[in-house]
């Protein structure tokens, strides 16, 4: 299925894929044991909502679904159409399919900016079947659509696109006739410098590669030439080189040395540069549990929550996130005693013989288990007045190891007392202590 508007349209349609096998980034959706390619071969495609960031290829599938069903592509941007517009469509569709039976495929596009009321006009018409219908939205459906539609539809989420993808797309844009053939080759700088650009967005990739094109012409083209013509300065920063390892070293550092201005430059250094905001997440819930840990309990959930707000938001939006917990940790009161106390034991565990579980701890869940010693001695804290036990958890040759040692900061202050009242009450050295 080749573009509609020819040699003079914009790289990004001259180089729509022109069946599902050209599709880059979906393969659970159109991949050999996709669903929406089963749906496809055996022709039972009703109404889809399609949900995922720009540039991910709702609209090209869409097309590809009109093809393989043989339905005239009707597409419409719900930012752009009237209401009264879109019925005309509805309807004259109805028509058409009244008189002759062949059903339109309406691609609606932006379907969010339509508000509840307006996408009432859809109903019947998917009801009664007589038009396919693909309403695609970057907005989540569960909020943006009103339940009625979204019961006479089915769901298909559009993953973003990985560097993988479109380092793919690129190279296939300066090989493909349809694209750049022998007219320029980039340096492999170049390519990543345009992969991070482009955001997950395929569209935005090919209409940055035709502006350099535009811009410098044919040839050979590097970092600094490419970066000058998209009018972005490149940033020296390599993902997979040794300042990816430094930025976030000074980002980490920053954030432990309570210096909340550099931690958020480097932040931003990393995020500007294209670095996956996951990575930079993964690192942040680190940097809570390492540098600041109990002396301000808070502190893992925020980092937590903030890793949760770039995988279900994405970037731009989840930039914010990100720099909110960096902030928090810069702020907050430093201890690395979590991190120490587990470095304790793990070194235990390390040089020490892996002794067998003490038949007290161990759970006696067969009459053959209990006969044999299975959780004799144990003392359920619950039952006990003092909820503490005259009980090691430890195994015999490490009786009395102390592993976490807390500091004096923040929250971790007022722990010290009461962690050493209960050691002193698990080693049955003093019942008389309030813990």
């Amino acid at each position: 299925m080749g573009s509609l508007w020819g040699a003079h349209s914009p790289l990004a349609e001259r180089l729509r894929p022109r069946s599902l096998d050209e599709v880059l980034g979906q393969d659970k959706l159109v991949g050999p044991q996709g669903t929406l390619r089963a749906l496809m071969e055996r022709e039972r495609v009703g109404a889809l909502i399609f949900w995922g960031p720009p540039g991910t290829g709702k609209t090209t599938i869409g097309r590809l679904v009109a093809h393989r069903i043989r339905a005239r592509f009707v597409q419409a941007s719900a930012a752009l159409t009237t209401v009264a517009e879109v019925r005309k469509v509805l309807q004259g569709s109805r028509q058409e399919w009244l008189r002759s039976g062949s059903r339109d495929l309406l691609f609606l596009d932006e379907i969010h900016r339509f508000n509840r009321a307006q996408q009432d006009i859809l109903l019947p018409f998917l009801e009664e079947g007589s038009v396919c219908f693909v309403g695609a939205t970057t907005e989540n459906p569960s909020f943006a659509l009103r339940s009625a539609l979204l019961s006479r539809c089915q769901l298909f989420v559009f993953q973003p696109l990985q560097p993988e993808h479109l380092h793919t797309l690129l190279a296939r844009a300066l090989v493909d006739e349809r694209g750049c053939a022998g007219e320029v080759s980039l340096s492999d700088e170049a390519r990543g410098f345009l992969v991070r650009h482009s955001d997950g967005d395929a569209r935005r990739l090919l209409s940055a590669l035709e502006t350099v094109v535009a811009v410098l012409g044919s040839g050979s083209l590097g970092l600094a030439e490419v970066s000058e013509a998209l009018g972005r300065k490149a940033p020296q920063y390599d993902r997979a080189g040794e300042e990816h390892y430094n930025v976030i070293s000074a980002l980490h550092k920053a954030v432990r040395n309570s210096d909340v201005d550099g931690a958020l430059y480097w932040l931003a250094r990393m995020l500007e540069a294209g670095e996956d905001p996951r990575y930079v997440a993964r690192r942040v819930v680190r940097m809570a549990s390492e540098d600041v840990g109990l002396a301000e309990p808070q502190a893992l959930p925020l980092a937590v929550a903030a890793a949760d707000a770039v995988e279900r938001v994405g970037m731009p939006e989840a930039e914010l996130a990100l720099a909110q917990v960096v902030a928090f940790l810069s702020l907050a009161p430093k201890s690395n005693a979590l991190y120490v106390g587990y470095g304790r034991a793990k070194a235990d565990v390390a040089k020490t013989t892996n002794e067998p579980v003490p038949l007290h701890l161990r759970n006696p869940v067969t009459p053959m288990m209990k006969e044999v010693g299975y959780g004799e001695g144990y003392q359920y804290a619950h039952n006990l007045s003092e909820k503490v036990a005259q009980m090691s958890s430890l195994p015999p040759s490490l009786a009395g190891r102390e592993y976490y040692r807390p500091s004096l900061s923040g929250w971790e202050e007022g722990i010290g007392a009461r962690l050493d009242a209960l050691r002193r009450r698990i080693r049955g050295e003093d019942n008389s202590i309030d813990v």
